[in-house]
């Protein structure tokens, strides 16, 4: 094996030319595998980001007015939603995870440097996770908050720069509609794309105990909230693929099952007929997310065909270099035969040069499309595009076609080599 391997060597470094205008066809083919999966993978990860800046898969429920009589009720009756509302969905919707009521309206705000009339919504401690509000400075709000309906507020990034400007604002005083607060948290500046009620950059929050007591919502029954926030189970997500049309990518049955759940929950309470879609507005942002990621996962899979065929393109000038080599080596080979070479060693030299070759452009050919997308991810990354990511899963595909074509393109050629009659060989003229 040592001194096939070896032969294999010395006849590539015979024909130094040959052999790099044969791998570059190999390694432009890896650089665009591995470079193309990259930009799709930074591409899928940079849209997911922006999509999760509004919540991660959650479902915004408003109430809305019924179509159908039910239950000795007439149609066009207004639902309004309370915070019992959401215990109860919490406590019998065994498709949703995470309930969060929401109160907000525009207040005017002061502090000691300025003021701004800006959102303020009152919102639980669960809140906080589901609507990705990541905590720059200060902390979260914790559950006390909420039960003891503490006057304590955090502020997005760019309403804290109205009140505050660069100053530092944390434990200071604002004051809302003239109600003092104590400012305990600012959230980090957020990419957000989508929204339900503004940025949430624009926003001052509240312990929702505190929004209900001191700024309840005018014209409306006492406890009734602006919307509920809804997360499913994680396996409701993962379960979603199944009500998409696969040909199509449209919704297969538009009652999906987070939105019948809660709409079945809510149609006891408030008694309206629970196949009355318009009672209640809801807007599933996993349903978004994932008809989002499909398209995206579907620009990935032509990037990778375009890699692929590439590579095979570059696999098929190796197969046609070999052919000629062993071409111009039939006599070689004639004389190696009639000396006790054996087929398989025939076979297995050619085999081992083409395999070399196209490994060895592989591997050039790896480093190359790493360093470009080092290089590139050097650079400042645009929105929607998280830089070139290169993922185990994709170097393997990527290192597991190379294997496949080096392969492919090496047996036929040391197969052909291989089943020379000696004597033929021996009488053939170059």
């Amino acid at each position: 094996m040592r001194e096939a391997f070896t032969q294999a060597l010395d006849n590539l470094r015979a024909n130094k030319l040959r052999s790099f205008l044969t791998m570059f066809g190999i390694l432009w083919g890896v650089i665009a595998v591995v470079v193309l999966a990259a930009t799709g993978e930074g591409f899928q990860r940079g849209n997911q980001v922006v999509l999760e800046e509004l919540g991660k898969n959650i479902a915004i429920v408003w109430g809305g007015r019924t179509t159908m009589q039910a239950g000795g009720e007439r149609a066009g009756r207004r639902v309004l939603l309370t915070v019992d509302d959401a215990r109860a969905i919490e406590r019998e919707a065994p498709l949703v995870a995470v309930v969060s009521a929401e109160i907000n309206r525009g207040l005017r705000i002061k502090s000691r440097y300025n003021a701004a009339s800006l959102s303020v919504h009152g919102i639980e401690p669960q809140y906080q996770a589901i609507r990705t509000l990541d905590i720059e400075q200060g902390r979260d709000f914790v559950p006390a908050d909420d039960e003891q309906a503490r006057r304590v507020a955090i502020i997005g990034a760019d309403a804290w720069a109205q009140l505050f400007g660069a100053r530092d604002g944390m434990g200071e005083t604002v004051e809302l509609n003239g109600i003092p607060y104590t400012v305990v948290g600012r959230i980090r500046k957020k990419n957000q794309d989508s929204n339900y009620s503004g940025p949430d950059n624009d926003k001052v929050f509240v312990p929702f105990q505190a929004m209900a007591r001191d700024f309840p919502r005018p014209d409306v029954p006492p406890g009734t909230v602006s919307q509920l926030i809804v997360a499913p189970k994680a396996w409701v997500v993962a379960d979603l693929p199944r009500v998409l049309d696969q040909r199509t990518g449209r919704i297969q049955d538009v009652d999906w099952p987070l939105e019948r759940d809660v709409r079945h929950v809510l149609a006891r309470r408030k008694g309206f007929n629970p196949d009355d879609r318009d009672a209640l507005s809801v807007w599933d942002t996993s349903l978004e997310s994932l008809m989002f990621g499909r398209m995206i996962g579907t620009m990935k899979q032509f990037f990778s065909i375009v890699g692929f065929i590439t590579l095979a393109l570059g696999g098929l000038g190796v197969m046609n270099i070999m052919l000629v080599a062993v071409r111009e080596r039939t006599r070689e080979i004639g004389v190696r035969k009639a000396l006790g070479a054996t087929t398989s060693a025939v076979q297995r030299q050619f085999f081992l040069e083409g395999f070399f070759l196209t490994m060895l452009s592989g591997v050039i050919g790896f480093a190359v499309a790493l360093g470009l997308c080092g290089l590139v991810n050097m650079l400042p990354m645009p929105e929607r595009f998280q830089g070139m990511v290169m993922t185990w899963q994709s170097g393997a595909i990527a290192l597991g076609t190379l294997v496949l074509v080096g392969v492919v393109t090496s047996t036929y050629p040391a197969r052909r080599a291989a089943l020379l009659p000696p004597v033929e060989a021996l009488r053939y003229e170059t």
